[in-house]
């Protein structure tokens, strides 16, 4: 009976990992999704396929200060799975962290700074170079 509790404590141990590790991937794929979209909204109005709106480049920075979460996205315990992250990212994690605490001051400058399109076209080309930086270095290339 007593070994019955401890195999069924350690299984449910074993379990809540997973679910945990299984979770905060499914987290950060759904913050880098976010990501994604504010970018198609930003890089749409670089480009000037899209009209400049101050509320919408106010929304995708707004989306973008999250970057401030990506460290605590990345624990060791999320190494495998499906995850597009290289090891890089836990090999190299003070710079991977480095590079989200810069994005994060970057964006908050440009929602401090941004007020009109000359502004924007001024401040939205740092934020994607961080994105940039990031994915150059720390996530698999998508074939």
């Amino acid at each position: 009976m007593m070994r019955t509790i401890v195999a069924a404590g350690i299984l449910a141990l074993g379990v809540s990992a997973a679910i945990a590790q299984a979770n905060v991937i499914e987290q950060r794929q759904d913050l880098m999704k976010q990501f994604g979209s504010a970018t198609r909204t930003t890089s749409g109005m670089l480009r000037g396929e899209a009209p400049f709106d101050l509320a919408k480049v106010q929304g995708a920075l707004r989306t973008y200060s999250n970057a401030k979460e990506l460290p605590h996205l990345f624990p060791e315990n999320s190494k495998s799975g499906k995850t597009a992250a290289l090891p890089a990212v836990w090999e190299n994690k003070a710079e991977f962290d480095a590079l989200a605490v810069k994005m994060n001051s970057d964006v908050q400058a440009a929602l401090a700074s941004i007020k009109d399109e000359a502004t924007f076209k001024a401040e939205a080309p740092k934020i994607l170079q961080n994105c940039g930086a990031c994915h150059n270095k720390f996530r698999q290339k998508q074939s």
